[in-house]
C-alpha cells in the first residue's frame, strides 16, 4: 500500500484519494487541534471574485530554511509576547525532562563528552557509577550552555574539519561551537519514548549535551525582532520537524511531503546502501556512551527490512526507503553511497506542481555554484539540496534552472524580482548547525537575510517563514503528536514574519514542515503531495494571529 500521490494513472490518484480520506478521518478522530481546516479553498476564493493568494494576501513567500536545533534548545527562554505565553522551558516538568538510563532509571549526573564540558576541565561536582557517569559538572536536568561556551570562545573547528567532540577553547576559531549531536531515524523514536521525552541522552553520541539550551534573548534573531523598527512576527510554539531524524530525510519531507525509495541500494558497489537493523529495544547503533544493544545492529541508510524482504511497505516504514544521510546521484554530490534519481511522474514534488501551475519559484542555496561548478566550499552540505534527487533536475534537465545560488536570492530581494515562493538554505558556516557552524554567527546570517527581505520594495506584500530541518538531536519536552510512522518528531522552532503584520503574537496551533507545503497547496490550488500534508494545518493561523 502506497501513500505516494501520482498524477500520471486515474488508479493511482484513486488509492491516493482513498488513503487520504482514511488518514483524515483518522486524523479529525484524534482531535482538531492537529488537522484543523485549512485556508479556504482556491476554488471558494475564487466563487468570491478573488483569486488565489497566500494567508493574509501576501503576493511572495519565503521559507528560509536553517539547521539543527529543538525548540527548547534554542527558543526555551523566549517569554511571553503582548501578555501571550510561549510554551517553552518553564513549563518543562521533572517528568519530561529527567533523563533516564537504558533500564528506565534515572541518572544521577549527565556525562559529557564535548572537550569544553567534561571534567576536566570543568570540575567534577557529581558522579553515577551505577550509570556509567565517573566525573561531571551536570546534574540531571537542562543547562545553560552559555554559561560554559560563550559566542567569542574559539571552540569552532576550521572549515571541512571534523571535531568528534568539539575543539578546546582556544585551539580553534570564534563562533562558540560545542560538538555535534546525532541526529538519526530510529535514535530519535527511541529518544523521544512514546512521548516521555526521556532517552535524548541515553540514544545519543553527545549524551548529556542534549539537555544544553542557549539563552534565546541573546541571539541575534531575538535581539533584532526586538528593536525599533523591526518587522512583526508570529511565534508558532507547536512546529514539529515533519519526519523522525536528520536533515536529509527532512529536506525530502519540506518539498514532497515523503520518504524517498531507494530503487537501487547497490548504485554504488564500493558502498551500498545498508538497510538498518534493530535490537529489540528498536536501536541501530552501538557505539554510544550509554547504550548498550541487545543484539547485532547495523545503523544503516534505509529503513529495516519488512517481514517479506521483497515488500516495500510505506505505511510500515520497512524496505528500502531512505531515511538517513545518502548522496544523490546527480552531480554535485559527495562520497559514499548514492541514490538513483526519484521520478517526479510517479513521485512529484512541490516544484514540479508550481511549475506545472506556471507559478514562479526557486531554490536558493549558499555555495550552489561553486558546488555546480565542480568547486564546492568545504562547509558545502550536498543532502541539503532536496530538489537535485529528482530526476528533472538533474543536469541540463529543464527544472535545473530552478536551482540557484543564494547570491541570486539577495539581489532579487534587493531589486523587488522575487518569484512568489523562495525556498532560501544558507551555507553551512552559516546555517546554525552544531558542530560545524557558529550558533550566534548563523543567526547573524539569519537577521542579514530578513533585513535584506525587509529593506526591499516587496517587504510589504512578502510573507518569511523561518524553521529548522530538525533538532539536531537536542532535547525539548513538549511530545510529538503521533500521525503514521515516519513522525513528525521533536518540536523545532519556528517563526512567521513580515513588515505587513499589525502586531507580533503567539500560535499555539499544531503544525510540522509539510504545513509549509499544505500553505502553498491550498493557496494556489494544488493537489497535495500524500496523505500528510492532505490533512496538516497550514499557516493561515498563525498569519491571522499577527493581525492580517
Amino acid at each position: 500500500m502506497s501513500l505516494y500521490r501520482t498524477t500520471h494513472t486515474s488508479k493511482r490518484l484513486t488509492r491516493l484519494l482513498v488513503t487520504v480520506a482514511a488518514v483524515a478521518a483518522a486524523a479529525l478522530a484524534a482531535g482538531p487541534a492537529v488537522f484543523a481546516a485549512g485556508a479556504p479553498s482556491p476554488a471558494a476564493a475564487a466563487a468570491q471574485g478573488k483569486p488565489p493568494t497566500l494567508p493574509g494576501g501576501y503576493k511572495h513567500l519565503v521559507v528560509i530554511y536553517e539547521e539543527n536545533h529543538s525548540f527548547d534548545n534554542l527558543y526555551g527562554m523566549w517569554g511571553d509576547v503582548r501578555g501571550q505565553h510561549v510554551d517553552g522551558l518553564a513549563d518543562a516538568t521533572a517528568a519530561n525532562s529527567t533523563q533516564v538510563a537504558q533500564d528506565g532509571t534515572p541518572y544521577g549526573c549527565l556525562l559529557q563528552v564535548d572537550v569544553n564540558l567534561a571534567s576536566p576541565p570543568l570540575a567534577s561536582t557529581c558522579s553515577d557509577a551505577a550509570h556509567g557517569v565517573p566525573n561531571s559538572h551536570f546534574t540531571n536536568r537542562p543547562f545553560s550552555i552559555d554559561d560554559f561556551i560563550h559566542p567569542e570562545d574559539t571552540t569552532c573547528p576550521a572549515p571541512g574539519v571534523f571535531a568528534a567532540n568539539g575543539v578546546p577553547n582556544g585551539q580553534g576559531q570564534p563562533g562558540g561551537c560545542t560538538r555535534d549531536i546525532v541526529h538519526r531515524f530510529y535514535q530519535e523514536q527511541y529518544q523521544i519514548d512514546g512521548g516521555k521525552q526521556d532517552r535524548y541522552t541515553t540514544g545519543s553520541d553527545a549524551v548529556g549535551l542534549t539537555q544544553g539550551y542557549y539563552d534565546t534573548t541573546k541571539l541575534p534573531i531575538y535581539t533584532y525582532l526586538h528593536s525599533p523598527g523591526a518587522p512583526k512576527y508570529v511565534i508558532a510554539d507547536h512546529f514539529f520537524q515533519a519526519a523522525f531524524g536528520g536533515s536529509f530525510l527532512n529536506h525530502q519531507w519540506l518539498i514532497a511531503a515523503r520518504s524517498p525509495l531507494d530503487t537501487n541500494p547497490t548504485l554504488v558497489p564500493a558502498s551500498p546502501a545498508n538497510n538498518s537493523v534493530l535490537d529489540s529495544n528498536g536501536m541501530p547503533n552501538a557505539t554510544y556512551p550509554l547504550y548498550h544493544p541487545t543484539s547485532a545492529v547495523v545503523d544503516g541508510q534505509l529503513t529495516q527490512k519488512c517481514a517479506d524482504p521483497t515488500v516495500n511497505d510505506y505505511v510500515d516504514a520497512c524496505g528500502n526507503f531512505a531515511v538517513n544521510t545518502i548522496q544523490p546521484q546527480s552531480v554535485p554530490h559527495g562520497g559514499g553511497a548514492q541514490m538513483p534519481p526519484i521520478d517526479d511522474a510517479t513521485y512529484p514534488n512541490i516544484g514540479d506542481e508550481l511549475s506545472a501551475a506556471g507559478i514562479s519559484w526557486n531554490w536558493y542555496s549558499g555555495g550552489w555554484d561553486d558546488a555546480a561548478s565542480g568547486h564546492p566550499g568545504a562547509l558545502f552540505q550536498y543532502h541539503h539540496q532536496p530538489f537535485n534527487y529528482f530526476a528533472n533536475y538533474a543536469p541540463g534537465q529543464p527544472g535545473r534552472a530552478h536551482l540557484q545560488d543564494e547570491t541570486n536570492f539577495i539581489s532579487a530581494a534587493k531589486n523587488g524580482t522575487l518569484p512568489t515562493v523562495s525556498f532560501v538554505k544558507p551555507y553551512g558556516a552559516e546555517n546554525e548547525h552544531p558542530g560545524y557552524a557558529s550558533e550566534p554567527q548563523g543567526s547573524d546570517h539569519l537577521v542579514d537575510l530578513l533585513q535584506t527581505i525587509e529593506n526591499g520594495p516587496q517587504a510589504g506584500n512578502t510573507l518569511v517563514v523561518v524553521t529548522y530541518d530538525e533538532f539536531g538531536g537536542q532535547w525539548d519536552h513538549v511530545s510529538p503528536p503521533k500521525v503514521d510512522a515516519w513522525g513528525p518528531g521533536t518540536r523545532i522552532p519556528a517563526l512567521v514574519i513580515s513588515r505587513s503584520l499589525k502586531h507580533s503574537g503567539v500560535d499555539h496551533t499544531t503544525y510540522d514542515t509539510t504545513s509549509i507545503l499544505a500553505t502553498i497547496e491550498r493557496s494556489y490550488g494544488l493537489a497535495p503531495l500524500s496523505s500528510r500534508d492532505a490533512v496538516v494545518n497550514d499557516l493561515s493561523h498563525a498569519v491571522a494571529a499577527g493581525g492580517r
